[in-house]
């Protein structure tokens, strides 16, 4: 926070009057309004990866070089971990559609006309948005591939279909992925292809203009994949002949730019990528819901079965037939999938984390467990309270050197990677019956950084899977359980 305030201070010559933190969704990036004494607001961004924002800063910056409507960016600190854009508002796509939604896809006429300009727009930006692009600088790949598909039908597999305890043959189904792969990655694409292109994703100045923002994981690679986000996007339940028109709208705003199929091969050719689409969807919604507990991917999960069920009805998976068979079992299991609610307690063999602070001075911790699982972190690169009077007889328990190591910011910036690699590490664990895990935090004296970082990752961990977790703060003596809420398994 404080390094975001430096860098709006650096840019603007003044300090921000105030700043706003904003909600996040799915995404492991920070969002603040900063709001400067003129009124006038940008917002600041802090990240977790520097490959990731700077493939969004590369991309951002030739957009609004092309004049196409995303925001710009104005201020970026030297590591890239942190930079300032445009303020778009608050009111998304998503927002403006909020009535349609919740009357389960009757949308007025007003709402189906931000609809039809949103999707024209589409095509100029996937298009006229690659000309001159260097696809290199995309984040973590250039281009869409086969590896793309097997990474995303691998995330369906391990982190949903597994998760609902249905029997399949493993070398069966993987040579079904293969095929669909190479039916997905069969023509080469010259356009950018967004990847996450969706209605929270489109935010509306003055309540109509649509603009483009999280765009950080776009590649080269087929049109067709954004035209099935959007339109087959679980919760919108955009009745048929809605989804009709707007298809329609999309192919006519598209054929000045590219050479289109005729409309049966396109139609074709999107219903493939709508059914791969939904595989993946169904992953993010098992990872984010199952194993990270978020409310919001567990009530999607019904709407994302409908629409796999109306795919294998129309035939779409029939060239794939052990996988439509699986498909066909998980649809009609679908409403006995395993919950991530608390189950009873006292079942053996749950997976308990240990998590650790301590100094360098003596030694890293042993692993008690015997497996040699887990993950030592250096904490010494952050800024030391113990450097200064007020705070040399406090640990990092103690709420002024909690203030100190908060407001410096350092600290939340270096905790922010750990928690996400924590989070796909235990989530793995978990789905594999591992039943221990290891985080130590070393720093100079074992008292402030240290025991800051071990607490609150201990923390994070249980208030986000409920398991059991240990906390040893080895050179102060202190030791603490958070005792399992939630048995997986």
């Amino acid at each position: 926070m404080q390094q975001l305030k430096l860098l709006y201070a650096q840019w603007k010559g003044q300090t921000p009057c105030d700043v706003q933190k904003l909600p996040i969704a799915g995404s492991n990036r920070a969002y603040y309004r900063l709001v400067g004494n003129d009124g006038n607001t940008v917002v600041g961004v802090v990240g977790t990866s520097r490959e990731e924002n700077h493939a969004f800063i590369y991309l951002a910056r030739h957009f609004s070089s092309l004049h196409l409507p995303t925001p710009q960016i104005l201020a970026v600190s030297t590591d890239e971990m942190r930079y300032l854009q445009t303020d778009l508002g608050s009111v998304s796509l998503f927002d403006a559609l909020r009535k349609g939604r919740e009357s389960g896809g009757h949308y007025s006429e007003t709402e189906q006309q931000l609809l039809l300009r949103t999707i024209c727009e589409l095509p100029c930006f996937q298009f006229e948005g690659a000309r001159g692009l260097d696809f290199c600088q995309c984040y973590p790949q250039p281009a869409f591939d086969t590896a793309c598909v097997s990474f995303d039908l691998n995330y369906f597999k391990y982190c949903f279909l597994k998760a609902t305890n249905i029997d399949f043959n493993e070398v069966r189904l993987e040579a079904d992925f293969r095929l669909l792969s190479q039916d997905l990655t069969s023509t080469t694409y010259d356009g950018f292809m967004y990847r996450d292109f969706q209605a929270r994703n489109v935010m509306l100045q003055n309540g109509t203009v649509p603009y483009f923002i999280d765009f950080q994981g776009g590649r080269r690679g087929p049109f067709y994949y954004d035209l099935a986000s959007f339109l087959w996007q679980a919760s919108a339940k955009y009745p048929s002949q809605l989804r009709t028109k707007l298809i329609n709208a999309y192919y006519d705003a598209a054929m000045p730019y590219t050479n289109l199929p005729q409309r049966d091969e396109f139609d074709h050719r999107l219903q493939l990528f709508v059914f791969f689409r939904t595989l993946q969807v169904l992953g993010a919604y098992g990872f984010r819901g199952y194993f990270e507990r978020k409310q919001h991917f567990l009530d999607s999960i019904p709407a994302a079965i409908d629409n796999l069920q109306e795919m294998l009805q129309q035939g779409v998976a029939s060239s794939y037939s052990y996988l439509e068979r699986i498909l066909t079992k998980l649809v009609s299991a679908h409403n006995t999938l395993p919950s991530p609610q608390p189950k009873d307690l006292g079942n053996s063999g749950q997976l308990v984390v240990r998590v650790f602070s301590f100094s360098y001075k003596k030694g890293i911790p042993s692993d008690e467990s015997c497996n040699g699982g887990g993950y030592v972190f250096d904490c010494r690169s952050t800024h030391n309270p113990g450097r200064y009077e007020p705070y040399k007889k406090l640990t990092g328990l103690d709420e002024p050197v909690i203030r100190f190591l908060e407001d410096d910011g350092e600290i939340l910036t270096f905790l922010d990677s750990v928690y996400k690699l924590a989070d796909t590490h235990i989530a793995r664990y978990l789905e594999r019956g591992f039943t221990s895990l290891m985080f130590s935090f070393g720093c100079t004296g074992g008292q402030h950084r240290s025991v800051y970082s071990a607490q609150h990752l201990a923390e994070h961990i249980h208030d986000k899977f409920g398991i059991e977790v240990r906390i040893i703060h080895r050179e102060q003596g202190i030791k603490q359980v958070l005792q399992a809420t939630t048995v997986y398994g």
